[in-house]
């Protein structure tokens, strides 16, 4: 049994990582391409229409923003903590495992020392690459908290839609495929002059009915 044990590892990892290897390969040339047939496109179609309807209110009125933008930094710094958590167990586990009373029960084909330590190393580095994803991700969604919580500025729109959506790609790196057709958002600039002109038509008529009242008591106290 034991040949047949090591005929499978030596056969079923190299096909594995072949498979990812192509496969991930085939998921950037759909993000490139075709971005709407994948799961990152349609979230980052959906971000960019969030971060455009953000930036049309006042800075002072961007707290809901503000605060999705902290749930998701929150949940990325709890995976981020659990990914260390987990990089920190494998690696105390590589360092006893010659004396690991578990491994020829629990580990799947061949048990050699060679072939476990790369089994956890492997496994290891699936961790550490996450640990890292996710603290990108919470570097680009504080830099996108700082743009939108700026008052009085200027900053263009494709700025803060690059920190968004880096967050996001690191949050999502490596999901697999869309189906559901892309939501095309109408813009809200209409509404938007519509609004101002609403209160620039108020601040007229405040500003006349005081004339009035000041041309009527001055009518008063020229008959006194």
């Amino acid at each position: 049994m034991v040949w047949k044990k090591e005929y499978l590892d030596l056969v079923l990892v190299p096909t594995g990582l072949l498979i990812m290897f192509c496969y991930h390969l085939f998921l950037l040339y759909r993000c490139l391409r075709h971005p709407e047939t994948t799961v990152i496109g349609n979230e980052n179609h959906c971000r960019k229409a969030w971060v455009e309807r953000m930036l049309q209110v006042e800075a002072k009125d961007r707290g809901l923003s503000l605060t999705v933008i902290s749930g998701t930094i929150t949940a990325a710094n709890f995976l981020a903590s659990t990914s260390l958590a987990l990089s920190s167990l494998i690696g105390a586990w590589i360092g006893s495992s010659s004396h690991n009373i578990f491994m020829s029960s629990i580990t799947y084909g061949d048990t050699s020392p060679a072939i476990i330590s790369i089994k956890y190393i492997s496994i290891l580095a699936c961790f550490l690459l996450a640990l890292a994803s996710f603290l990108q991700c919470i570097r680009n969604f504080v830099h996108a908290n700082f743009l939108i919580s700026m008052p009085d500025n200027d900053i263009p729109l494709a700025h803060v839609e690059k920190a968004v959506i880096s967050g996001g790609l690191f949050w999502t790196l490596g999901l697999d495929s869309n189906s559901t057709p892309l939501h095309q958002f109408q813009p809200a600039k209409s509404h938007n002059v519509l609004r101002k002109i609403g209160e620039e038509n108020s601040r007229i008529e405040r500003v006349i009915e005081q004339q009035h009242e000041r041309s009527h008591m001055d009518g008063s106290r020229a008959q006194g």
